[in-house]
Parts: C-alpha cells; structure tokens; sequence
C-alpha cells in the first residue's frame, strides 16, 4: 500500500492536468454544438426578413392607383381608378367598351397608361392618318422634316418631334387636349397659348388631326 501511496504523489499532478483538458474539451464541445444552431437561425431569419422586404415592396409597386381619363366613343365615358402598369385596353374595358362607331385603328391598346393620361378614342372617319403611318399629302420638302405627327394622339415625345416644339410647348398642347378634347383642325393650335398663326404656318405640314 506504501508504494500505491507513493505513486500517487509522483503522478497526481498529471492526473489533474489530465482531468482539466478533458472538462476543456467537453465543454467547448458542447459551447460549438449551441452556437452553430443559433448562428443558422439568425441566417434564415435574415433571409426571410429580406424576402419578405422584396415581396411587400413588389406588391406595392403593382398596387399603386393612378387616375385615367376616358374619353370618346366609348360607353361610359369618365376618370377611372386603374393599377399602375396597365394598359389602355384595360382602361377601355373600365368604361365599358370601345362603341360600334369607334375607330380602334386609331388607339394603341398596348400602351401603358399613365397618372392624369387622357385616352381619347376616335369615331370612325374622325382621324384621317392611322397609328403608325404617315399622311401621303406631304411634299417632298416636308418629307425630310419627319413623320406626320397627330394632334389628338400623339404621345408627349412625338410631340417634341415637331419642329420649335419643346418639352413646355408639348405639355400644353396636352393640357388643350385634356381640357377641350380633340382638335378639330391644325389651326386649333393657335387657341394654344405659344402657338400663333406665323408658328403654325410653318409647321401646319407636318401635322395631322
């Protein structure tokens, strides 16, 4: 037994250095075990909270009204509430339906409407240059000025098309359209505050009603 005794002493240092590592190993063992876990969590709950920011920015975006102005040969003529992003044609059926003696050739159905836009649909007869083509009642020195452009349904940016016609003059060419409807003739213009009968003589060739 005195030699047990002895042992002892000689080793028990050792022992104890051995027993403190292997608590030290167990517990960062068991420490890695919870962090791990808990970091995941946090990565998934960031990319929900992420996906979830993208999702409700989206709807959104496509739930946003904007007022539209349906004028023309159509069945219920007024302002419309639409989602923005669509399109003229879903306007139309808003005001249910273009009627018999509307021209449709004369509208783009595939336009994206706007906030304050006026979508005005013609009766048949009623414009003499389709969508997309030009009058063939130009002269040659007209055809170099550029397409013919229509003042009843040209966008803000073929208006700027039009010779001396700028950002202002375009938007109150719009303005005259939303708050008088169509023009009758080109020399309507003149009722058009900037457009006097010298302007609209120089650029009468170049327009279309």
């Amino acid at each position: 037994m005195e030699w047990l005794k002895l042992m002892w002493e000689d080793y028990r240092k050792y022992c104890l250095l051995a027993v403190c590592g292997l608590v030290c190993v167990i517990g960062f063992a068991v420490k890695k075990g919870v962090v791990q876990p808990t970091n995941q969590a946090q990565i998934q709950k960031s990319g929900f909270t992420s996906t979830t920011a993208h999702k409700k920015s989206q709807t959104m975006s496509t739930s946003k009204m904007i007022y539209v102005d349906v004028k023309g040969a159509v069945n219920r003529p007024g302002v419309y509430a639409l989602r923005s992003g669509l399109r003229i044609q879903d306007a139309l059926t808003k005001a249910g339906g273009i009627t018999a003696s509307a021209d449709s050739n004369h509208v783009n159905m595939a336009q994206q409407v706007n906030d304050q836009q006026v979508v005005y649909v013609p009766t048949k007869g009623e414009v003499t240059t389709p969508i997309g083509e030009s009058s063939t009642e130009t002269s040659d020195a007209d055809s170099s000025t550029g397409p013919i452009i229509n003042l009843n349904t040209a966008t803000k940016e073929q208006l700027t098309q039009i010779t001396g016609v700028g950002d202002k003059k375009a938007d109150l060419i719009l303005q005259y359209r939303q708050e008088h409807g169509q023009f009758k003739t080109v020399d309507d213009l003149k009722e058009v505050s900037g457009f006097g009968d010298k302007s609209v003589a120089n650029i009468k060739d170049q327009l279309a009603v």
